[in-house]
């Protein structure tokens, strides 16, 4: 089994990374992950104040793929991702939506135990998923805190066990790293921070090569999504949305009309996150709707 430590660790995603092994297509790899800060805040009682912000969102990684090349697909199967110790979850002024009426940065530690996070003596059901998972872009470097084409800081819930992210290749290898994961997390992380903890996380990797997409594609036993970042939401739905008509226009016998009168009775917009540089929308299509259009795969 390939099994990268977690001292293997970048903050930005690019062509220039060097890869920390070289796998095959349908190869396993276990990446060990710190938690968003870097483990640097272990009690609630931790001066917050002596925080390096430099060292938030390292991903694990990079990985090189043989024979992934531009233009074709990474398929990223999520087989399993266990937990590494407690959690901890933040929030302060001037980070996510209500920043503005705190006063001070305050942490609290969540404990992991018997399959729940434990919140101010509150029981959470746990949704274990990566926020941090891409690929190296095509240009510049980008900081792992910011979700684009190539994946990164999606902060998507439904990247989790059982799931397989598609993300478009652009160099050589593609160069896959990930980190960030969250025990809990809810749509649109408001406050800037899911439950962050460390993780040992399971995938699988295949190079789709007759295949190209121009943003992020996700695929859970019940639904694809598409899944697009920009500026504003409003911007990130449109991407979104459109991706999924472009896709589906093809593949079905409806008219262009038809289509986007289904699309509206049937699919779903769903927020990721509102609170990153770039925010993240998910497009959703029930896979019951693409079998009644005689579509036995989006991709």
């Amino acid at each position: 089994m390939n099994f990268i430590k977690k001292e293997n660790y970048t903050f930005t995603l690019s062509s220039t990374n060097k890869p920390v092994i070289t796998v095959k297509s349908g190869d396993s790899i276990i990446f060990e992950t710190y938690d968003c800060n870097s483990n640097q805040i272990t009690s609630d009682t931790d001066d917050l104040e002596t925080l390096d912000f430099n060292k938030v969102n390292p991903a694990t990684g990079p990985i090189y793929i043989e024979n992934a090349k531009p233009n074709q697909v990474l398929k990223v199967n999520i087989e399993s991702i266990e937990l590494q110790g407690n959690a901890v979850a933040m929030a302060g002024p001037n980070f996510g939506v209500l920043g503005h009426k705190l006063d001070k940065m305050t942490s609290t530690i969540i404990k992991i135990d018997n399959n729940k996070a434990i919140f101010k003596n509150i029981e959470l059901t746990l949704n274990k998923m990566i926020g941090v998972i891409g690929v190296a872009p095509n240009g510049d470097p980008i900081k792992c805190g910011t979700p684009d084409s190539h994946g990164g800081n999606m902060d998507c819930k439904i990247i989790a066990e059982g799931s397989s992210l598609y993300l478009p290749i652009f160099v050589e290898g593609a160069l896959l790293s990930i980190g960030d994961i969250h025990a809990v997390m809810g749509d649109g992380e408001i406050g800037i921070s899911g439950a962050e903890i460390g993780a040992l996380v399971k995938v699988s990797v295949e190079v789709i090569e007759d295949l190209t997409i121009k943003n992020p594609i996700i695929e859970t036993d019940n639904a694809y999504y598409t899944v697009a970042s920009a500026k504003t939401l409003d911007d990130a739905y449109e991407i979104a949305v459109e991706n999924m008509f472009d896709i589906l226009h093809p593949k079905c016998d409806l008219s262009k009309n038809e289509l986007v009168m289904l699309m509206s009775l049937t699919c779903d917009i769903e927020v990721c996150q509102v609170v990153d540089p770039l925010k993240t929308i998910r497009f959703k299509v029930k896979k019951d709707i693409l079998n009644k259009l005689n579509i036995s795969s989006l991709l």
